[in-house]
């Protein structure tokens, strides 16, 4: 029997610090939606005796698609925010009216959205830049049996910070390899510092 997941509204942060005008209520929106869309999908492919999205999709395209589905959510209850409509640009999230037909390849008013599966939200990007970076960090359940019992995906926890270049330390890579930068251990301790929800 599949589960409705459902946003816990005591786990957020009423510290934190929030620019854009952005809402803690816009954040509990923002995943809320995500919830209910797994959960209408999840019951019409357990209808046909087919397996859940949580289980088809591989650990990358997941993310992505959360990312995707978080960005395109948190621009519609953001007050400020709008997705950035520039195909691959940087910040996924810009300030409405700031750039010519809200979009940019590399700005800096607006918030990255990350997701990640690992816990404190340590997480691989294209480059250091100075920006505000969101990450939400969740678990999928695909090692309980039967499946049908699984848990839904769940948000265990949502950082948004402001970090700089010097904040990152760059991957090395092979030849094939995608060069990639981290937070190093100060700009992760920066992240977490200003934390959003946690479970």
């Amino acid at each position: 029997m599949l589960r409705k997941n459902t946003i816990d509204p005591a786990k957020f942060n009423p510290q934190a610090g929030l620019p854009f005008e952005l809402r803690l209520k816009d954040f509990e929106l923002t995943m809320q939606d995500v919830y209910d869309f797994f959960f209408d999908v999840n019951t019409q492919l357990s209808a046909k005796g087919l397996e859940r999205l949580d289980d088809m999709l591989r650990p990358a395209i997941m993310s992505g698609v959360l990312s995707d589905m978080l960005t395109a959510s948190l621009a519609k209850h953001s007050r400020s925010l709008t997705e950035n409509r520039y195909f691959n640009g940087h910040p996924d999230l810009i300030v409405k009216g700031v750039y010519a037909d809200n979009k940019i390849r590399a700005g800096t008013e607006g918030v990255e959205i990350k997701t990640t599966r690992k816990s404190g939200g340590a997480v691989d990007t294209h480059g250091a830049r100075d920006q505000w970076m969101c990450v939400f960090v969740y678990k999928v359940d695909n090692v309980t049996e039967p499946a049908r019992n699984r848990q839904p995906m769940t948000f265990t926890e949502v950082y948004l910070g402001q970090v700089s270049i010097k904040d990152f330390r760059k991957n090395p890579r092979g030849e094939l390899g995608t060069r990639t930068a981290t937070l190093h251990r100060q700009g992760i301790e920066k992240l977490r510092a200003n934390w959003i929800y946690r479970l």
